[in-house]
Parts: structure tokens; sequence; C-alpha cells
């Protein structure tokens, strides 16, 4: 029975895209839908789903009507390309926009229902759990990170997950982290007299270019809860520094503290963790209105999620956009070229493959 029932879903899938394919009526195509096309289908030589076969005909009638259907925003073929690649690469920015908004609306659905508490049995699993050190916080926590330096100088900060070995951070994100720190203090009104918090050290690479400031941060906070970063820590004098104090655990164990209040607020924040998803920095996001000194403030983070994908990364970047102005803070995005000149990732699993960094720079909404 359930064997009949695939050669059902199969025969009325590759139907449909072959009707998309063919140029048929809007009409024709609702129709077969209404005859119970699966519009989730994606065959089994290419990948290829409806969505990606309308983005192709460049026909947004069938795009939206696919999506008001239930067709996956984000469904990747073969190649791990989606329909919204395929927008792109005609420069369609009208079928590109209606994809991104529906990735948009679906992402914002997913984090309201994951608020709600299951209810029962037949509850949806929302996200496929990652429980290797590059998805669980308390797999990364307990994991063994190496750092070391490549051969064209870079270094390193090294996990291993899944028996792939990931940059935990590498030297070539030191070009993001100082146009951030350039965007942060720069022009900062406080620039002379700063407070600062920075939530994950990696490597150190922000960490180093705030004490590199022409006026050194008056206090500087760095939360890290990694033993081996913390080792690292240490064996590099960061316990020595003057200002710096460093909070061991992760940013969790003190948010709301008085540890970390009783600072008063600062002037800049910065987070850039490791293992943790966008709804871990989501609730870091609704903490900034207590952790910021006053309307002078400014806040930035790694904006890396979706970052091996155009789409899922302007999906993320607006989503994030959307959650800081949800707890009033306004957001300026600049770009930064971060196409490699080197083979930059040696034996790590790339993070991030797309030639332009959107840089985040939050600053409180004057009312």
């Amino acid at each position: 029975m359930e064997t009949d029932i695939n050669l059902a879903a199969t025969h009325l899938g590759e139907d449909l895209i072959e009707k998309i394919l063919n140029h048929e009526p809007t009409e024709v195509i609702s129709a077969i839908l209404e005859s119970g096309a699966p519009v989730w289908y994606q065959n089994e030589t290419e990948g290829i789903s409806p969505l990606h076969a309308a983005a192709f005909t460049q026909n947004v009638d069938l795009v939206n009507l696919l999506l008001e259907n239930g067709a996956v925003w984000n469904a990747a073929d073969h190649r791990k390309i989606t329909a919204g690649d395929i927008a792109l690469s005609f420069n369609n920015c009208e079928i590109y926009t209606v994809i991104r908004n529906a990735g948009i609306r679906s992402e914002l659905l997913l984090g309201l229902l994951e608020k709600r508490p299951p209810t029962d049995s037949t509850t949806l699993i929302l996200r496929t759990s990652d429980e290797t050190a590059s998805g669980s916080s308390d797999a990364f926590l307990s994991s063994n990170l190496k750092y070391t330096t490549d051969e064209h100088g870079q270094n390193i900060c090294m996990v291993e997950a899944d028996g792939d070995q990931v940059g935990v951070m590498m030297g070539w994100e030191e070009d993001i982290m100082r146009e951030t720190v350039e965007k942060l203090c720069g022009d900062h009104p406080n620039v002379s007299n700063l407070k600062v918090l920075n939530i994950g050290f990696g490597l150190g690479l922000i960490d180093g270019l705030f004490q590199r400031l022409p006026k050194v941060p008056t206090e500087h906070v760095i939360i890290e809860a990694h033993p081996d970063v913390l080792n690292f820590m240490r064996d590099n004098g960061w316990y020595e520094r003057d200002g710096v104090r460093i909070m061991e655990g992760r940013w969790q164990d003190f948010v709301d503290t008085p540890e970390l209040l009783n600072s008063g607020g600062f002037d800049v924040i910065y987070t850039d963790t490791f293992s943790e998803d966008y709804s871990d920095l989501k609730r870091f996001f609704e903490q900034l209105p207590n952790l910021l000194a006053d309307g002078d403030s400014r806040f930035s983070f790694f904006n890396g999620l979706g970052a091996t994908n155009a789409l899922f990364y302007d999906v993320y970047t607006r989503i994030s956009e959307l959650h800081l102005a949800s707890v009033g803070l306004e957001v300026e995005w600049s770009d930064v070229d971060v196409a490699p000149d080197y083979d930059r990732w040696g034996r790590s699993r790339e993070y991030f493959s797309l030639p332009i960094y959107r840089l985040p720079l939050g600053r409180m909404k004057l009312i």
C-alpha cells in the first residue's frame, strides 16, 4: 500500500514539474495541485522541485501559487541550488523577493511555533537536531580544541565534529573584525572611556583589536566558556591585562546577574559564539536593552548564519533586523569583501562561502 502511494506521488510530482517546464497555464497547474500533486516533491535525478521549475520558467504567478500551496522555499537540488538561486541567476528580482519573503515568513512562524510547548505526540519536529560539537553547545564545551597555523600563516582554532575538522575561528575573519571595531568604536562619542562587552573569544581577533584602539577601553569584559579557550587566554596573558575582566561560563550564566549588570551598561557589545543557533542569538538580542548603557551604545554580532547560500543568508539577515527592531535597535548594514585570494579553508568544513559579508551595526532607536 505504501509503495502504491509513493508511486502515485512520484507520478503526480513528475507530471507537475513537466507541466510547469512546458509553460502550461496557471489554471492547469492549479488543477494538478487540486488533484493531489505533492508540491514538496523533488525528483531523484536532479532533486528539482516544482518551485525550481517555476523559477526557471520565470513565472511569478506560479511561484506565488506554489508557495501558497506549501512549496518548500529553501529546498535545494542535488547541486545545492535553490529556486531563489535560480531567480538570482536570471537577475529576476521579483521572483527572488517573493521566495525570500516566503522564507522570512516561514522562519518567523517556526520561531513562534518553537516557543509553544508540545501538546501531544503529533507535534512536528521543526529542526533537525545536531548533537555534534558544531551544533550542540554541551558537546562543543566538552570537546578538545586545536590551535594551529596553516601554510599561509593563518591562525586557526579547530574542533572535530562528526569526523570533520571545523574552524571555530579562522584568521581570515580578521578583516571582518577590523571593520566591525571601526564601526563600533571609530566615531563613538565615548571613545576615550569605552566599556566593552564581548561574548566568545575564539582566537581573540576582535578583543585584540579592542585592545589596540588609540584609547584602550576602561572596562573590557569577555565571557568565554570553553576550557581550552580559557587556557589559551591564560597562556597569552589575557588574565593579567589592565581593565580586562574574564567571566568563565556561558553568556546565559551571567546575562541577568549583578556581576554583569552592575557595570551600568556597556558602550559597545559584540557577540560571536560557536555551536549556538539563531534561537540563542535571538535570546541574546532580547537582553540588549538591559546591557546597553545609553542611546549612544552600539551592538554587532558575527552575521554568519546561512552564509553558504545567498538566499539563506539574505533571509537570516532580514530576520535578525526584524528581531533587533522589536527590542528597539535599528540596524545599518555594511558590505565587507571576504572573497579569498588563497585556499583559506584547508581541512576545515566551509562555514562562509559567499564573497560578501553583511556587517550589522545596531543602535538604539531615537524616540
